[in-house]
């Protein structure tokens, strides 16, 4: 360092001595260097770069690639059948393909023009055969790649591409890993290039998120490929003679591109479920949802067990105040009841005693009277006095007798007779208040009720007994019609159910009713029995029948025996019943009033009320259930008999 005044240098550090550094050649520089080096083998880049993701390699630098010539495989090929063969091979991009940029591919085309074209070939003096023409081949590489839709149509069936899913074997070993030479990673990698979308996520490591992985697997099940089988289509449509044809071999082409579409598709479906199975991280991810949500389920468990147990206890405290409270309230009611106990008992005492003392003051003054009349009626009053008067009235009356002798004896019998009274006419009025209701006050206004009607209802009551069809229109009609037809008085239904419920709630026992029905009894039965033999007169003796009817079932018993016989001279025979027979039917013969009860009683009763006959044999007194029935066939065959004479006439 030189000063600027004395011009002096003054050395402040000596140099540091050198040193041999190893530095490692890297980047694009070295790359450069190598690509241009001699060297006996081909130079490949991959040989070089570490493994890298799909999109990486879409960005790598090919301006220096050198391309392969290999004329072996060249005069190899048919140029007949170019489909079959590689494309990527002919142009010497086979380590490129899918990732060969346009620059490369028109490089490449220039390459083999400037080297295999038939004009250089024969400039060079080499030998042109027709069966050696792959320069053809070498066109139709380019009319191929050249053409970006031809060659997305190429890539889709890239001979070079492998279509296996890796075997769950392998797969397990070597889950993870994303190099070309492990399976899962690089099977993902690989199909990667068919996605419409990107950037494709790759598989990761066993450290990545949940996120990734569960974006991973979203991604891959909803996979789009861009991949199409136009390359593999069996005819052209444009060699069709015609548009039909055309038209046909189009409908062709696209149902077989669906059907290799539809394969492709389940192809990576399968990839995907195979990878999702054996995942070791979704496992892992299963498990801890499992144990959030058992813990979850153990947490809201224990949280509702807690939450009853505290219900448990808080209605513990409720029940135990109530408890508590309830005892309390029951030792207050019972120090209450036990102390109006002991009032009630002193009361009593205290009115026991004022009774003994009003009886021996009233004894010992001999009831305050002479006359031995007159002292048992003073006794009375004395226990009068005594059952009506609580103990405040009882004390002045003891002062009273006390002090006034018999006049206040006397003031005080009179008070109680008139108070007797007064409760008397009270309790009256209050019975009378309840009975007069508006019901009772319509009844009052009807007709009155005679003894006749009476017993007509009694015994109505007694002949159609309770469950009869519409009972009481039918004892309304039989009042009606055996009733004084001379008073024109009809009973209604409601009129003679309100008098059966009035008689029912009096003591019936105790009327004059009775007695007066009794005495009339004799009389009764006078009268009917002269109507009964007037009516006897006007109708035969026995009942006429037409025919032989059963009886009972026994076809030889019958109601008219027709054993004796006569012959009236004509050669005809004419039957007569016997004597004891016709007594017999004149004795059973029925009068009108029973044939009435008769035909009521089967009107009332129907063929479905269980035990009918005994029912109808309880409306007629005078007749059995079996002569019932008799006559009720005997009506029967009557008017079959009629029904049969008017048909024959």
């Amino acid at each position: 360092m030189e000063l600027p005044e004395s011009g002096d240098c003054i050395v402040l550090s000596a140099i540091s001595p050198l040193e041999a550094i190893s530095v490692e050649a890297v980047g694009p520089v070295f790359l450069f260097l190598v690509s241009h080096t001699k060297l006996d083998g081909s130079f490949k880049r991959n040989d070089l770069l570490p493994a890298q993701d799909s999109e990486s390699f879409d960005d790598e630098d090919t301006t220096e690639y050198k391309f392969d010539d290999d004329l072996e495989y060249l005069r190899s090929l048919d140029p007949k059948e170019w489909k079959e063969q590689d494309h990527y091979a002919v142009l010497g991009m086979a380590d490129l393909r899918h990732r060969a940029t346009e620059d490369d591919i028109k490089r490449a085309y220039k390459q083999k023009i400037l080297k295999h074209h038939p004009d250089k070939r024969k400039a060079i003096g080499e030998e042109i055969r027709r069966d050696d023409d792959y320069f053809t081949c070498i066109t139709r590489a380019w009319e191929m790649l050249g053409n970006p839709v031809k060659r997305r149509s190429y890539d889709s069936i890239d001979p070079g591409f492998n279509d296996d899913i890796p075997e769950e074997k392998d797969a397990k070993n070597n889950f993870y890993e994303i190099s070309f030479l492990q399976v899962m990673g690089k099977a993902f990698q690989d199909n990667s290039r068919w996605s419409e979308k990107k950037p494709v996520p790759q598989l990761g490591g066993p450290d990545t998120p949940r996120e990734k992985v569960e974006r991973f697997y979203s991604f891959w099940y909803e996979f789009e490929s861009w991949r199409e089988y136009s390359y593999l289509d069996e005819e052209d449509k444009e060699s069709g003679q015609d548009r039909d044809m055309r038209k046909w071999i189009e409908k062709k082409n696209k149902a077989t591109r669906a059907k290799r579409k539809k394969e492709e598709m389940t192809r990576i479906r399968s990839l995907v479920d195979t990878a999702y199975s054996l995942d070791p991280r979704i496992k892992k991810f299963q498990r801890d949802d499992k144990e959030r949500k058992t813990a979850a389920k153990r947490a809201k468990q224990e949280a509702a067990r807690a939450r009853q147990l505290e219900e448990e206890r808080q209605l513990r405290e409720v029940a135990e105040r109530e408890r508590v409270e309830s005892e309390r309230k029951q030792s207050e009611e019972k120090a209450r009841n036990d102390a109006l106990k002991q009032e009630r008992e002193a009361q009593k005492k205290a009115v026991r005693r004022e009774r003994k003392a009003i009886r021996d003051l009233c004894k010992a003054n001999d009831y305050y009277t002479n006359d031995p009349g007159e002292s048992l009626k003073h006794m009375e009053s004395v226990e009068k006095i005594c059952e009506l008067f609580k103990l405040a009235r009882l004390e002045d009356v003891t002062r009273k007798l006390q002090s006034e002798g018999r006049k206040g004896f006397l003031e005080v019998v009179e008070e109680t007779e008139r108070k007797i009274e007064e409760e008397r006419r009270a309790g009256v009025e209050t019975n009378d208040r309840k009975s007069c209701t508006p019901e009772r006050n319509a009844k009052c206004i009807t007709v009155l009720w005679t003894e006749n009607d009476l017993q007509l209802l009694i015994k109505a009551v007694n002949l159609f007994p309770a469950g009869t069809n519409q009972r009481w229109d039918v004892v309304a009609n039989f009042i009606n019609q055996h009733g004084n037809a001379s008073s024109n008085v009809t009973r209604t239904a409601k009129e003679v159910l309100a008098k059966a419920k009035d008689l029912q709630a009096t003591d019936f026992s105790k009327s004059s009713l009775k007695d007066q029905a009794n005495k009339k009894a004799f009389d009764n039965f006078i009268a009917e029995k002269k109507g009964k033999d007037g009516i006897d007169d006007r109708m035969p003796a026995v009942t006429e029948r037409h025919d032989n009817p059963l009886t009972n079932g026994n076809s030889n018993t019958r109601i008219l025996d027709h054993s004796s016989t006569q012959n009236c001279g004509g050669g005809e025979e004419e039957t007569f019943p016997k004597e004891k027979d016709v007594k017999k039917e004149t004795a059973l013969s029925w009068t009108p009033v029973e044939q009435k009860l008769l035909e009521q009683a089967l009107k009332t009763y129907s063929a479905t009320v269980p035990d009918r006959w005994d029912h109808i044999a309880a409306c007629i007194p005078s007749r059995t259930k079996k002569q019932c029935m008799r006559r009720y066939k005997e009506l029967v065959e009557l008017v079959k008999a009629k029904k049969a004479a008017q048909l024959g006439k």
